[in-house]
């Protein structure tokens, strides 16, 4: 077992959501930590249709049988039974008690008008596998192949776990929710997406390929988002001296899935497939270190309208981080980040993310760092 770097309240003090996507080890923290806890397991089929068919049945239960004083009540995919968060409400404020709320989607929570508690639950994220959660174990090659979720990490017959983990998505986050009326367009679309991963996305184009109109396009975008699948990453925009480029880039949450839908084998150091996996980790950690430390620090990148860019932006020019996978880091790889520094000289710190071996730093200023270097310093708090 991973230990994880998600710090979750002690038992019997807050209510809190926990999100992340499917497979990523929600159930065995909330096991892990509230060892003790009263659950109710969404999953299954008994519990899912007991509670169904009359919600009111947990408030009946929990009335009868009470938790002890400091126990967690958990509910284990509660998205699957929205209905369920009005009687919650209830017993939180008529009963004082405490609820971990897991799901691997908040798609049916977040619409419909479904109660979220009212800002009376904490909300939590738990991602794939961090570098520095695998520990000794961590090996960047089998990160960028296998992706960041804890079982496929570590099993040996990768490829049909993450078969297996696409069909299931497509089956119970798709379809079951009827989220998209053609299941085979959607997977075209899932492929298309998974090419263009962390490019800048035009919805017209990808539509086009798919068959389909633009606004589909982008409801099947917000579908990706909703069940976690993936994130936006929006452009940076402020106090622009030059033209900027201001459309997203869309970057999905574990690599292995991108691997697989775009079917690009085997990644080997030094191709441009293993350069794109490079930079979807890159922003994998950013995306966890900040959401583990609660930072309210947005993540963004800069591209000039020439084409000029640097990967992402941390705050408000905290730093500027470049993610690139050559072993050798020369002047044509900095372009972007002394570009940066014409428009934003304000700009803290300028890094490059890469497998140099060694730490170094340039003659103006441009800090050169090996992934283990850039792992330690950011986990630490040293970056920014």
């Amino acid at each position: 077992m991973f230990p994880r770097s998600l710090s979750l309240p002690p038992s019997g003090t807050e209510t809190f959501f926990l999100w992340g996507p499917r497979q990523t080890g929600k159930t065995t923290l909330l096991r892990r930590i509230y060892p003790d806890a009263r659950w109710v397991d969404l999953l299954k089929a008994d519990e899912y249709r007991r509670y169904g068919a009359r919600p009111e049945r947990l408030r009946e239960e929990l009335d009868e049988n009470p938790p002890e004083p400091g126990q967690q009540v958990v509910i284990d995919e509660i998205q699957k039974v929205p209905a369920l968060l009005d009687e919650v409400h209830w017993l939180i404020e008529n009963r004082g008690l405490h609820f971990a709320l897991c799901g691997s989607s908040a798609r049916r929570v977040r619409r419909g008008g479904v109660n979220l508690l009212g800002g009376r639950a904490l909300r939590c994220e738990l991602g794939g596998l961090s570098a520095i959660e695998t520990g000794d174990a961590f090996d960047l090659d089998r990160m960028l192949n296998r992706g960041c979720l804890p079982r496929i990490y570590q099993v040996p017959s990768y490829g049909r776990m993450l078969d297996a983990y696409i069909a299931v998505y497509l089956k119970e986050e798709v379809m079951a929710e009827g989220l998209a009326r053609s299941l085979p367009v959607f997977s075209d679309f899932l492929e298309a997406a998974a090419l263009g991963d962390g490019e800048l996305v035009n919805f017209k184009n990808v539509a086009r390929e798919c068959g389909v109109s633009g606004p589909t396009i982008k409801g099947y975008f917000q579908i990706l988002e909703d069940t976690l699948l993936g994130a936006w990453l929006p452009a940076f925009r402020k106090r622009p001296k030059r033209r900027v480029i201001g459309a997203p880039k869309f970057y999905f949450s574990d690599v292995g899935v991108v691997n697989r839908l775009a079917r690009r084998g085997e990644l080997i150091p030094g191709s441009s497939a293993y350069g794109k996996a490079f930079e979807n980790w890159v922003f994998h950690e950013l995306g966890l270190n900040l959401s583990y430390r609660e930072s309210n620090t947005a993540l963004s990148y800069w591209r000039l309208a020439g084409g000029t860019e640097v990967d992402f932006i941390v705050g408000d020019m905290e730093a500027a981080v470049e993610a690139k996978s050559p072993a050798n880091i020369t002047s044509n790889h900095l372009k972007g980040l002394r570009s940066l520094v014409k428009d934003h000289p304000q700009v803290k710190r300028r890094l490059v993310v890469c497998r140099e071996p060694r730490p170094r730093r340039t003659a103006d200023g441009i800090e050169i760092l090996p992934v283990t270097a850039f792992l330690k310093r950011l986990w630490g708090g040293e970056l920014w």
